[in-house]
């Protein structure tokens, strides 16, 4: 099996193309690859199903091995990969049910566009002894806004309760923000089947959403994530660009036994 690892801001995902496997991807096989003792490493895999001229179908796994409804950098990563294949200037991804647009720009930035941002009313949950309000903001993906300062100790305590709060039956990604200016966002992600993250296009989406609709902010918003910065520009009609760079770090030839037998650790319980 060959696959490329890439990153957008420490934000790190192997891509795949359904061709190149043996035989189908499977939820142990994908959380092996994705270990970084037992396997290669990565916050998750993009699985190219198929790819015509400037298009392509895409399948994004989690490192717990479910799959994802959407991810912004990794569509990135695999836009800039399906521009680097065919040389299209625009890239058409479909994702399950949904369909994004982008392109990669020669200053090795991708920018990906999305049509149907829509952010709730404000909710409140208990979480142990605390009420925590959040805003809920959804682009395919569910997402929980919370205004507190992102600091790694608090994402850590918070993050898996609130991604696994019984408000979510699907489980959420989790954004901690403050805000920092009227066009800036101080950001930490827990991110759904992952954890906390260096970076996270549709966190970035979210936290801007949010913050714009509840008047914190105005677009365009810069996001500081751990990683690095993207840049999220609403358009007042629900859609979205997210701009950031991408980077191919390597590509890896699997050597065919490896990880038969041994799919790395188990998943966190439901």
């Amino acid at each position: 099996m060959r696959l490329s690892k890439w990153q957008a801001l420490g934000n790190d995902y192997l891509l795949v193309e359904q061709g190149e496997l043996s035989e189908p991807l499977t939820p142990e096989r994908v959380r092996f690859l994705c270990d970084y003792h037992y396997g290669v490493g990565s916050d998750g895999l993009l699985e190219i199903v198929a790819i015509d001229r400037a298009s392509a179908e895409l399948c994004i796994w989690n490192p717990d091995g479910s799959i994802a409804e959407l991810s912004g950098n990794g569509a990135r990563i695999a836009i800039a990969w399906v521009a680097k294949q065919t040389g299209a200037d625009r890239v058409r991804l479909r994702v399950g049910e949904l369909e994004v647009e982008g392109e990669a720009t020669e200053n090795g930035s991708v920018v990906l566009r999305l049509d149907r941002v829509e952010v709730g009313r404000p909710q409140t949950i208990e979480v142990g002894n605390e009420h925590i309000e959040f805003t809920p903001v959804s682009m395919g993906n569910p997402h929980a806004v919370v205004l507190r300062e992102p600091e790694e100790q608090e994402l850590r305590r918070l993050g898996p309760l609130i991604e696994r709060h019984q408000r979510f039956p699907d489980r959420t990604n989790v954004q901690l923000v403050r805000v920092d200016g009227r066009h800036e966002l101080t950001v930490a992600v827990w991110e759904r089947g992952a954890g906390e993250t260096l970076s996270s296009g549709t966190s970035s989406i979210a936290a801007a959403a949010a913050a714009v609709a509840r008047g914190w902010c105005e677009s365009p918003v810069t996001v500081h994530l751990p990683g690095g910065d993207l840049l999220v520009e609403l358009d007042g009609d629900r859609g979205a660009r997210l701009t950031g760079p991408v980077e191919e770090i390597c590509r890896i030839e699997l050597i065919a036994e490896a990880g038969r037998g041994q799919s790395g650790p188990s998943p966190p319980p439901t």
